[in-house]
This record gives structure tokens, C-alpha cells and sequence, in this order.
């Protein structure tokens, strides 16, 4: 299997509009970060994107990516849907639509925030189909399993992807630290993590908290995501474990 992380910042990006790196490094070329998003690839070459972040024409033409194999999605703030419309160059050359899984509520403000992506309208193609997440246990050849996590008081979706004896796992935009976190990321070879910032936040994992869960659930290794201005690569690469990295736009790592 491999991992590309496609962007690793938070919803505004580093730096800020306005050019604020805040405590990050303008020299540092790992600490530019767009919206967070990853790519699973199997071992016979089947890809699933996890969300559709603000920057997603920026990050497949970045990494090279021309095809994917379905999307899911985590939940459906801002930064993790609203680049949906460029799945459109993706549609293209295939003979059906994307697919697509979300879990219920995301499902439902999905199709009516992006009604003609799921519909086709005025001679265009469907582009993706959408369907819950309960219905699937295999997208392009990886298993899929999912739970759901707390993000302040709405809920997002963690998943686990699995092949051929490895795993990766994403965790998002969490709050808290649930059991059925902890028993769907058991072992997995890499999971990839929020880790906002250092102090506290109501919606999101502090840096405490994301190590808690790497090793609550004995990951073999983690990535850092969904980072703000305020974790500086270097310095945030010298204060974690060996087994924990930040994770920066472009990152692959082969299983």
C-alpha cells in the first residue's frame, strides 16, 4: 500500500492569507500546507481520495494524480468538500461515475450542498454516485472500515484501509479520545492524525491528545495532519517520538 498526503494544514492553510507563517518557517518548504486531504493506493494500483478539500486541483496536479477509484469523505465542513467540482477532470474517460461513501448525515448535506455532482444536470454526467458508508466493506480493491469520532458537537468519520496485512489509518478532526477509536486503529501500520496545535482546542486533537491515541491504540508509526501555523516542521519533527513525524504536502510512504 501507499500514503500521500495530499495537504496537511488546517482550514486556512500556512501560511494565512496575508502572508502569516505565525511560528512556522517561511524558509522551511514542508511548512506550506493546504487543506488536509490524503490518497490510499493499493498494491494492484486502486486509489481511494479521503475528501475533497478547498485545494484539491492543486495537490493531483502537485503529486501527479490523474485517477482515482472512489472518494470518501470525513464530514462535510468547508476545507474537506468544497474543491467536490474538481472531480470533474477525474470523471472524465470513465464509463460510469466516481464512487462515492459518506456516512448519513454527511450523505445528505453533501447532496444538497453539491446536488449536480450526484445528479448530472443539463446534459452533464453524473460525477459521482453517493452512497452510506454502512454499505461498503471494499473500495478499489482495500478494505474499508470506518467509526465515528466527536468534532466538537458534530461527529466526523475515522477510517481504517486495509491490504494484503497493512493498514493505514485517519483521524481527522476529533475531539475526543473514544474506545471505538482506540479498537478500529489497533495496530495499524501508520495512522495519520490531527494534531492542531499544542495548546487545547474545543473541536479539535492538541498535540497531547494525538500522541495519546498513537499510543493508546499501538500504532506502528504516525503522521501528524491537519497542523496550523503554530507547529513549525523542525521544531516539531526535534519533540516527537521516532515513531511520530509531522506530515507535510507531498508525503508518500510505502507500506
Amino acid at each position: 500500500m501507499k500514503l500521500v498526503v495530499l495537504g496537511s494544514g488546517t482550514s486556512t492553510g500556512v501560511p494565512r492569507i496575508g502572508n502569516d507563517w505565525g511560528d512556522c518557517d517561511p524558509e522551511e518548504s514542508r511548512n506550506r500546507r493546504t487543506r488536509v486531504a490524503i490518497l490510499v493506493e493499493g498494491s494492484d494500483g486502486g486509489r481511494i481520495l479521503v475528501d475533497t478539500p478547498t485545494d484539491l486541483r492543486h495537490q493531483l496536479l502537485a503529486t501527479g494524480i490523474a485517477r482515482i477509484d472512489g472518494v470518501v469523505w470525513t464530514h462535510d465542513h468547508a476545507d474537506h468538500t468544497h474543491g467536490i467540482d474538481d472531480l470533474r477532470p477525474l470523471r472524465m474517460g470513465r464509463g460510469a461515475p466516481i464512487p462515492g461513501y459518506a456516512a448519513d448525515e454527511t450523505v445528505r448535506r453533501l447532496r444538497q450542498r453539491f446536488g449536480y455532482v450526484f445528479a448530472g444536470q443539463f446534459g452533464y454526467p453524473t460525477i459521482c454516485n453517493l452512497d452510506n458508508l454502512d454499505r461498503v466493506r471494499m473500495v478499489a480493491g482495500i478494505g474499508v472500515t470506518h467509526c465515528q469520532m466527536p468534532h466538537g458537537p458534530a461527529q466526523t468519520t475515522a477510517f481504517r484501509f486495509d491490504q494484503d496485512g497493512k493498514s493505514i489509518g485517519y483521524a481527522t478532526d476529533f475531539s475526543a479520545i473514544t474506545g471505538e477509536m482506540v479498537a478500529l486503529f489497533d495496530r495499524v501500520d501508520v495512522l495519520v492524525v490531527d494534531a492542531l496545535r499544542r495548546q487545547p482546542h474545543p473541536t479539535h486533537a492538541h498535540l497531547a491528545m494525538s500522541l495519546e491515541l498513537v499510543e493508546a491504540c499501538r500504532a506502528g508509526r504516525a503522521v501528524l495532519t491537519h497542523l496550523d501555523k503554530s507547529m513549525d516542521y523542525r521544531t516539531l519533527l526535534d519533540e516527537t517520538p521516532d515513531h511520530v513525524e509531522p506530515g507535510y504536502d507531498g508525503m508518500e510512504l510505502e507500506l
